[in-house]
């Protein structure tokens, strides 16, 4: 079986999973899994969800290393359970990882290793550029970020949707794809939400 795993930060439109979708089924993924989530983020629930779903044997397809993640020591951890699950990890146009038979060529494992740093250290240098960027608005006199909210401003949406993520039928995740607002955002109402 050959699964794809796409990821983008936010879904909003300033990124399309439908893209990356596209081009993994065009590369052979037979089922994609899409993930709206940071690339540093310490759970990716998507990516657990594959990952549990592999058996030996199988392939998982990716565009890039950043979308698998944009820190060093979680892309270790993911090829050691790429070893362990013997399955074979392709970034198309890159690198292929095949640990069908358990085992894995130092080379490659250096070569993504090596990629992984490249990822987390360009995720540093953006973080860098916006504190900049904002300490520089900030100078001149520009407010930063969203305007305060209040509970009764939130949407009549949320409040349909949001006993659902309390009850534990549905994840943070599902509510804010629901919602169609980013992590960032629900997690701002639900803090105004619990005031």
């Amino acid at each position: 079986m050959i699964y794809g795993y796409s990821r983008c930060s936010t879904n909003e439109s300033k990124q399309d999973l439908q893209r990356q979708t596209r081009e993994l089924k065009k590369a052979g993924a037979e089922i994609v899994f899409q993930e709206f989530e940071h690339g540093d983020a310490e759970n990716k629930q998507e990516l657990n969800k594959l990952l549990e779903a592999v058996r030996p044997g199988d392939t998982v397809v990716t565009l890039e290393v950043s979308r698998l993640s944009r820190s060093t020591r979680q892309l270790c951890e993911l090829v050691e359970t790429v070893k362990k699950k013997q399955i074979c990890l392709q970034i198309v146009g890159s690198v292929t990882i095949d640990c069908r038979n358990g085992q894995l060529d130092p080379m490659t494992a250096a070569f993504l290793q090596m990629a992984g740093v490249f990822s987390e250290l360009e995720l540093k240098m953006i973080r860098e550029r916006v504190k900049s960027g904002m300490a520089n608005a900030r100078a001149k006199g520009k407010q930063i970020g969203r305007p305060p909210m209040t509970r009764e401003e939130l949407p009549e949406n949320f409040f349909r949707h949001y006993p659902l993520y309390t009850q534990h039928k549905i994840t943070k995740s599902e509510l804010s794809t629901l919602l169609k607002v980013s992590r960032p955002t629900l997690d701002r109402w639900i803090r105004i939400a619990e005031v």
